[in-house]
């Protein structure tokens, strides 16, 4: 109870200060260097405050406005705490032991974030992978084989929980039995989008999920380039996979230069507008070009491993005529079967019937819509 009741008077005394107007993050943290903690700078005199930090009198005189309504922010902060130990979530303050190493480095820094699950020192060997929320059958792809890759070198992914790209980084690296970290520009109660909760859920047995928006803060469109900065400074480098010229994921990488990180990204089809983003970023020379994981790996100086010889490729299967058009009509990329039949040649029933065929033989995969590609 004690420990609730500290951790109770800690946020309280954060939330009176930043409710402060004209006294920022920088302005708190000059504060706290000080007197160590937020409590202690309330407990301090005026002269106390004004001889130890470079604080305006104007500042001053809004934190003691801010400081009359300190019992309801010690109100707000137990049910925030109270929260938290209902359902096994933490905060962690900025100078506090388990707040992630990363984080401490970056010009903006949180002063605490919430988590659920478990932030381990391992997570320090991380790479951030973001892009468009429809990525294409080449950007899912490729998604799939990175994560896949770094996952295999230990690497804890991290991303941003939205659909497409990110959840596709996630939900790799937890199939391959890895760890990765969600950064929600929301409470850990408000998991957005939607239909990613049972994702999240999973997150939290195999990593975490940490934001510093408090429990009860819908998404807000405001929030999420705020939330990107911490995706790039809880990572070692961020590799944007596929992009438009104005998505989100440029953000992120924009962060991660300020940060002084590697920034990545897949070069794309110069034809298509989800990959607007990542070629700019290689053509201004602020991503380097990746076209597997060594080129990460070697960035990072990470040791590659020695490929282990691969085994004899499985014989394909016999195709007979009209199969043999049709799989030379199809790619990776999604082709609808008006697609695929005016390009092969044959009729659409032709084309159905002998498509069933191929993905009896294991060659074709079909996709929602009747849309086909190849394995």
């Amino acid at each position: 109870m004690d420990k609730d009741k500290n951790l109770s008077e800690r946020l309280a005394a954060y939330l009176t200060l930043q409710s402060a107007h004209q006294v920022g993050p920088v302005k708190i943290k000059a504060l706290l260097s000080a007197f160590s903690t937020p409590e202690n700078i309330l407990e301090s005199s005026d002269h106390e405050i004004t001889a130890a930090a470079k604080i305006t009198s104007a500042s001053l005189k809004k934190i003691r406005e801010s400081q009359k309504n300190y019992q309801a922010f010690l109100k707000e902060a137990s049910v925030q705490i109270e929260w938290l130990k209902k359902y096994n979530a933490k905060i962690a303050f900025f100078n506090d032991d388990d707040f992630p190493l990363p984080l401490r480095n970056i010009y903006d820094i949180p002063l605490y974030i919430y988590m659920l699950g478990e932030y381990t020192q391992a997570d320090i060997q991380s790479l951030a992978i973001v892009g468009t929320r429809t990525p294409t059958g080449y950007g899912k792809k490729v998604t799939e084989t990175i994560t896949g890759s770094l996952t295999d070198y230990n690497f804890t992914i991290i991303s941003g929980l939205a659909r497409g790209v990110d959840s596709i980084a996630h939900s790799t690296a937890l199939k391959k039995g890895g760890r990765t970290i969600a950064v929600l520009g929301t409470g850990l109660d408000k998991i957005y989008p939607a239909e990613n909760r049972n994702l999240a859920i999973d997150i939290i047995k195999s990593g975490c999920l940490i934001t510093e928006f408090a429990p009860g803060t819908k998404p807000d469109p405001q929030n999420f380039p705020r939330r990107n900065r911490l995706i790039s400074g809880l990572s070692r480098g961020t590799l944007v996979v596929e992009s438009g010229l104005k998505g989100g994921s440029l953000y992120t990488a924009e962060f991660a230069l300020d940060q002084g990180k590697e920034v990545f990204a897949i070069p794309g089809n110069i034809n298509s507008t989800h990959s607007d983003g990542t070629n700019a970023l290689i053509q201004r020379g602020e991503a380097k070009l990746v076209m597997n994981t060594e080129d990460i790996l070697k960035e990072l100086n990470v040791p590659v491993k020695q490929p282990a010889e691969k085994p004899a490729p499985e014989p394909q299967p016999e195709l007979n005529l009209f199969e043999s058009k049709i799989f030379s009509a199809l790619s990776s990329e999604p082709k609808h079967i008006d697609v695929v039949a005016a390009e092969s040649g044959l009729s659409i029933t032709d084309c159905l019937v002998n498509l069933l065929t191929l993905q009896f033989k294991g060659v074709v995969n079909q996709l929602p819509g009747k849309y086909y590609t190849r394995i």
